[in-house]
Parts: C-alpha cells; structure tokens; sequence
C-alpha cells in the first residue's frame, strides 16, 4: 500500500502540470490556426480579416511556442497539430512560388537604383530622403502623400542636383504623388478610378549598347479600413491590369498590401506572357524587414511598401531605410534593365 500511495503521489502532479501545458498550447495555437484559415482561403475575407493577414509572419512566434507548450502536454495530437501550424507558417514566410527574375546570362543590362519613400502628408524630412539619394546613387525616386511644402524642402536640400527630371502632383489631403528621376521622364497617363494618384511614367535609362526603357507606376493603393477594402481591392486589380503588359516594368510605392494578401497575390500572378512579377523584398527574402510604422502607431511591423518587376528585371541591393517624419520607411533597390526594350 505503501508503494502504491507513493507512485499515485508521484503520478498527479505530473499529469497535473501536463495538462497545464496542454491547455496553454491549445490557446496561443487556436488564433494561429483561425488566421491560417484566412491565409489559406483565397477569397475577400471581411475588413477585419485583411488587416489581421498583414500580420501573418508574426504567426511563426505563437505557432513556435505552442509547439513547445505541446511536448511537454503529452497529447501526440496537439502536438502534431501544432508542428502543422508551426511549419505552415514557415512555408508562408520563405514562399517557394514568389517569383523570380529570368533573364539571359550575359544579356546587356542598363542599372537603375530605385527608391519609394510614403512621406506622410509632406512630414517626412527632406535632408533625410537627399541623404539617402545621394549616398545611394538612386536614379529614381517615388514619393507618395506628396505635398507642395515637401517639394519645396527637397528642391532646399539639393533633390534637384541630383534628379533633375520631375513629374509631380503635390496636395495637401494625402493624395499627393511625385517622380524624381536622374533619366529624361515622359508621363504616360494616370491609373484610372483610384482615389490616390497614381501617375505611370516612362524613363529611358542609357546602358551598354542600346538604351533600356522602363515603365513606371507610382503606387498608392488606399488602405483597407472600414467600407474602403473594396476600393483597395479594385486598385490592386488595376495594378494587376498593368502587369500584363509586355517590356520592362516596375510598380513601386505604398500597396498597402503584404505578400499574404491574396489580392497582392494575385496581382503578382499576371505578369507578361504567363510569368510572374517579382516583388523584390520577397525574393531578396527579407519579407520580414518591415517598412510601416516606423513611429506612432503601436504595432508590429509589416511590409507594405514594395517594389514589384516584370520577370526579365534583375534586383539586388534590397534596403529598407528610416526616415525621421514619417511613419513609413525608404524602400530601395538596384534593378538591372534589359537594354533594347
């Protein structure tokens, strides 16, 4: 009896605490698993669910812990289940599908570094954004919520020295959108029925040999609050309608939108001739290297800012920058154009 009243003893507290375990893990693994449903199922989810998908690569932490709250809860299934969570999210975040550039070995290119910077209504400092153009030999520079007092700070510190080409609309309600390039500009037109402007521009960059001609739309998806989200749905659709067009491309500026957006998805998914476009920050793999907020709100960071390419542009030299003043981040890259075209 003796024996027995010991082993009992030594058995509850252990099968006490593993149901401990076992309970915590199915807590922080049923809103992981909730949000993966969402990120699994492809169709337009309610306001609430898009903005809970901008923060799927945050997922890895709670799956990852619930992982090893199971082992020790001694339930196989939990267990198994939370290892499916857990590898889920790994696959969302270093996605095989992104897309990659495909270009021909040897092939003559014109180089091009391009940055996108949201400023805030004009807020971001202009001797920040200058700093960054001239310590990084950009070529081409977006800016979104463009204002008249921002240019005139840019035109203060220099911008004008060393991208002397502009198409600009500045305003002060946030719709506001300017181009700077170091290459002659030519406005193309304008992305119809978008409450932000989005100008579309072509710039004609000298390489070896012939020069290479590049299109550009300056990107201001609206955000997805309240009954907007089916606006943002229809400007990312429309930006999926540039994509189709032939020769070399580049979408580049605030989306609003992260990889796990099936919409953003999906506008990557109709590039020319039935290949992808390339969202550079995911194919450089950086997908966790968020570019908003960088001050005020209170949240983790995401990706929304993003330079996407057709398929024969190369990228390399992805960086995410802060700026003082916004609460967006500079977003910059090296592509590599293919010249004759």
């Amino acid at each position: 009896m003796t024996f027995t009243a010991r082993a009992v003893a030594g058995v509850r507290p252990r099968s006490r605490w593993s149901a401990v375990w076992a309970v915590a893990a199915v807590l922080l693994a049923l809103p992981v698993a909730v949000l993966s449903v969402f990120r699994a199922v492809p169709v337009e989810w309610p306001t609430l669910a898009v903005q809970l998908l901008s923060f799927t690569p945050w997922l890895l932490i709670p799956a990852g812990a619930a992982v090893l709250l199971a082992i020790p809860g001694r339930r196989r299934f939990l267990i198994w289940v939370t290892a499916a969570l857990a590898a889920a999210q790994v696959f969302w975040l270093l996605p095989l599908d992104h897309g990659r550039s495909i270009t021909e070995a040897g092939a003559p290119a014109a180089k091009l570094t391009a940055m996108t910077i949201n400023s805030e209504f004009g807020q971001a400092e202009a001797a920040g954004i200058v700093r960054l153009v001239r310590e990084n030999g950009v070529g081409l520079l977006t800016v979104q919520e463009h204002s008249r007092a921002l240019e005139d700070r840019l035109a203060a510190a220099g911008l004008s020295g060393l991208l002397p080409y502009r198409i600009s609309s500045p305003t002060d309600d946030g719709g506001g959108s300017a181009i700077y390039s170091a290459h002659r500009l030519e406005a193309v037109g304008v992305l119809p029925d978008t409450p932000f402007h989005m100008p579309i521009v072509r710039l004609t960059v000298e390489g070896a040999g012939a020069p290479a001609v590049l299109e550009v739309t300056n990107v201001h998806a609206l955000p997805p609050v309240d009954v907007r989200v089916d606006q943002w749905r229809s400007d990312l659709a429309a930006l999926a309608r540039l994509s189709v067009r032939p020769g070399n491309r580049l979408l580049i500026g605030d989306f609003n939108a992260t990889y796990d957006h099936a919409e953003f998805r999906a506008l990557l998914d109709v590039g020319p001739d039935g290949r992808k476009m390339v969202d550079v920050g995911t194919a450089a793999g950086l997908r966790l290297e968020p570019t908003w907020p960088m001050e005020g709100h209170r949240l983790p960071g995401i990706a929304i800012d993003h330079l996407v390419t057709s398929p024969g542009i190369a990228a390399s030299g992805y960086a995410v920058h802060r700026v003082p003043g916004t609460d967006h981040a500079a977003v910059l890259a090296t592509l590599s154009l293919p010249t004759g075209r």
